[in-house]
């Protein structure tokens, strides 16, 4: 794993990002898979952190904000890139104090020069924006979806949100569930944004402020002022004396204008409807990190070098190479299969050897479950269950 995370001859091992050994593998197996007519139009991208059970490296584990909720642990940053498919395409580490604002610009330059990019659209979420960054991708010529604050930046909030055109609606069904969206365009100046709103959300954010109003009244009747320490509460509450608190209906209303409300900041030309979806699959990315974190295991971290750190790390992103070319294959024969349902059928297929009668032998579990749709979609031939080994041959 050091091996991987080595720094390249001539680069910096203490800078914040190196250029390393994994780099290479990763830019191995995008020309890999490329062809005459391969295209890197979109790449997702967002960030998380990884806490250390130790001290962690020597310039990767620092304190900084943890969306694990360990701030009393050491950690990392790490930026996963996906293409247009959902396939990874790179990932990179940096120490745990680096704002996400910071990572996105040195990422873009380095996939362009490393992919060859000409024509590039940034989807990221509001983590990434800032008027830097924008200004940094306008002035590249590249095209970008950000998520916007909507409740923190003043301009989205009083301006943006009082747009009265209707949304453009839109029905989406998935496993069986329809979500009703909406989306439409404004425009302030040459600044354009996309409001979109889905209506599902936006019941349930309405159903969850009207439990918790009235779990208020009922606290504020009791005169229990230890309730304003109680966030969910606070946000609707005004002082009315040193005691006497009263539910603020201005700020309900104020919250009710978010219900289900997100919004984008473009400079592409594509249609809201168009924008928005574009948007929606950057939950692959955020679903490629619950997957890194719980499915396939990177956490506990317990070394040392930042060089282990980042191959540690990358033999998770091959991991999950790995699972998106399987689920890719699968989808191909037509198989639609849970990914913990076909982990632990492919853990039952073991082989067992056995000495027999003077004989050694090699039996194979038989397959269970989805294991043996995996093997068909793969084309890998399993071996026969039971196979006798000569004298010396190796097993």
């Amino acid at each position: 794993m050091a091996w991987l995370g080595e720094p390249l001859a001539g680069e910096d091992d203490a800078a914040a990002s190196p250029r390393c050994v994994k780099h290479l593998i990763e830019e191995a197996l995008f020309a890999h898979r490329r062809d005459l007519f391969s295209t890197l139009d979109v790449v997702f991208m967002d960030t998380t952190s990884l806490y250390f059970e130790g001290a962690g490296g020597e310039t990767l584990g620092a304190r900084g904000y943890s969306k694990d909720h360990r701030p009393d642990l050491n950690q990392m940053v790490l930026s996963v890139v996906l293409d247009g498919e959902g396939r990874p395409i790179c990932s990179e580490t940096w120490p745990g104090n680096t704002a996400d604002i910071t990572t996105l610009m040195p990422i873009v330059d380095r996939l362009r020069a490393r992919f060859g990019i000409r024509r590039v659209c940034v989807v990221a979420d509001r983590g990434m924006i800032s008027a830097a960054t924008i200004a940094a991708l306008e002035e590249r010529k590249l095209e970008y979806i950000l998520g916007a604050r909507e409740r923190t930046d003043k301009l989205v909030r009083e301006v943006v949100l009082a747009d009265a055109a209707p949304f453009v609606p839109l029905a989406l069904e998935k496993r069986g569930k329809t979500t009703e969206y909406g989306a439409k365009e404004v425009k302030i100046g040459k600044l354009r944004y996309i409001v979109c709103i889905n209506h599902n959300q936006a019941a349930k954010d309405a159903a969850d402020r009207a439990a918790i109003l009235e779990s208020l009244e009922r606290q504020l009747k009791r005169g229990d002022k230890a309730l304003v320490g109680n966030s969910g509460y606070r946000r609707y509450l005004r002082t009315l004396g040193t005691d006497r608190f009263a539910v603020d209906h201005d700020k309900v209303a104020a919250d009710a204008k978010f219900d289900g409300i997100f919004v984008l900041r473009t400079n592409t030309a594509l249609d809201p409807i168009q924008a928005m979806l574009r948007y929606k699959q950057l939950w692959a990315v955020e679903q490629v990190f619950r997957t890194t974190k719980d499915i396939l295991g990177t956490r506990p971290i317990y070394h040392k070098r930042d060089e282990t750190i980042r191959g540690h790390v990358f033999c998770s992103f091959l991991a999950l190479v790995l699972k998106k070319d399987l689920t890719d294959r699968l989808a191909a024969h037509g198989a639609k299969l849970e990914w913990a349902d076909t982990l632990a059928d492919l853990d039952r297929v073991q082989e067992i050897e056995l000495a027999h009668q003077g004989k050694r032998v090699v039996m194979r579990t038989p397959l269970t479950g989805t294991a043996g749709k995996v093997f068909q979609a793969t084309r890998v031939a399993l071996p026969p269950v039971y196979r006798e080994i000569e004298p010396g041959q190796q097993t």
